[in-house]
């Protein structure tokens, strides 16, 4: 089977390889960004909220670091905003809590608001609107909302098939993908187009849990058991993707990642394995 390997992104800077990363991604812009706490915060030992250390690598090269004061979430979701602001979000919400939390380029603390529990995904286009993404344990679906807790769209507006866990989410410019579970559809979604704000396309591929775009070019990535590390490519026509090839997808030294997490942006799929400490990316469109 033809492998494909991923393209080094972006590394923790080792000054930091001391620190534990509660959590990672890679922004709109392809800027890397860690979430760190001086260790790993102890259930029912350690004290929230936690000031923590967002340390961000530009594609350049260049690092910059950041301050949060009083995060509250215990597992949380990360992204930039466009203004240079965090948003961090609590994957479960607990009662009475505000589980998103905003902070501005200085990270002091500007709103905080719920969006739902289980969220899966949780992705800041060019816009500055927050995408969240559920898992099964909340219908919600999609979602989009403005950094101030605004509601602007959401998925049951939309006649999506089988939207019961949005397995993947691509945001790209003010665009998202996405291919959710049961039926496992691509689908499209432009929520400032009046005359068609969602397509979906018939999909055979099953179980992915990152998706890319690029023109009429798909790439499906991971899968169930066996087909965890599968790359598959396809094509899209007027009603369906049409699949092309299948290959696996590797870390850039072939290895295969293990315990990985994963964000699609565009033609773009970032990888991050273990220890969580480098991004590597395959480009859909190179």
């Amino acid at each position: 089977m033809q492998k494909s390997a991923l393209v080094p992104h972006a590394r923790l800077p080792r000054a930091h390889h001391d620190r534990h990363v509660l959590s990672s991604t890679v922004d709109v812009f392809g800027t890397a960004h860690w979430l760190l706490a001086d260790r790993a915060p102890q259930p029912r030992v350690d004290a929230f909220p936690l000031d923590v250390l967002v340390v961000s690598v530009h594609p350049g090269g260049d690092i910059e670091l950041t301050e949060l004061s009083a995060v509250r979430a215990r597992w949380p979701r990360l992204d930039r905003l466009p203004d240079g602001g965090f948003v961090v979000a609590a994957a479960r919400t607990l009662e009475s809590v505000d589980q998103v939390q905003v902070f501005d380029a200085l990270g002091r603390e500007t709103s905080s608001f719920s969006v739902g529990d289980a969220v899966e995904h949780l992705l800041v286009d060019e816009a500055g609107h927050i995408w969240v993404g559920h898992f099964d344990e909340n219908p919600a679906g999609i979602r989009r909302w403005s950094p101030t807790g605004h509601l602007y769209w959401k998925s049951d507006v939309a006649s999506i098939p089988g939207l019961f866990d949005c397995y993947a989410l691509n945001v790209s410019g003010t665009t998202a993908w996405a291919c959710p579970y049961t039926d496992f559809p691509l689908v499209e979604i432009r929520p400032g187009r009046t005359d068609l704000p969602v397509k979906v396309w018939a999909n055979r591929i099953r179980g992915a849990k990152a998706v890319a775009v690029h023109g009429k070019q798909v790439a499906f990535y991971g899968g169930y058991g066996e087909e965890r590390d599968r790359l598959a490519h396809g094509e899209v026509n007027e009603t369906s993707v049409e699949p092309t090839d299948v290959g696996l997808l590797t870390l850039p030294d072939g290895s295969l990642p293990g315990r990985r997490q994963v964000v699609g942006r565009g033609p773009r799929i970032y990888v991050q394995a273990q220890p969580f400490t480098a991004w590597g990316v395959f480009d859909l469109s190179s």
